[in-house]
């Protein structure tokens, strides 16, 4: 098995992409050729991409307890 090939077209690709907030498996699937979710995962944090912004979470809901009976 041999592992797809990091060229400087795809670290600019992959580069984008992260900053455009897409996910490690989108990024893989876009770049094909063998590219891994876990091989763009490690070439992230080599070329500390990590920074970006989290998506968004939905807003959690909290319901009041019930009220129990005696």
């Amino acid at each position: 098995m041999t592992a797809a090939s990091w060229t400087e077209d795809r670290v600019g690709a992959l580069k984008k992409l992260w900053l455009e907030g897409q996910s490690a498996s989108q990024i893989a699937k876009t770049l094909g050729g063998g590219v891994t979710r876990n091989a763009v995962i490690g070439k992230v944090h080599r070329l500390g991409l990590s920074g970006r912004a989290a998506p968004s979470q939905p807003a959690r809901t909290t319901f009041p307890r019930a009220a129990t009976r005696p």
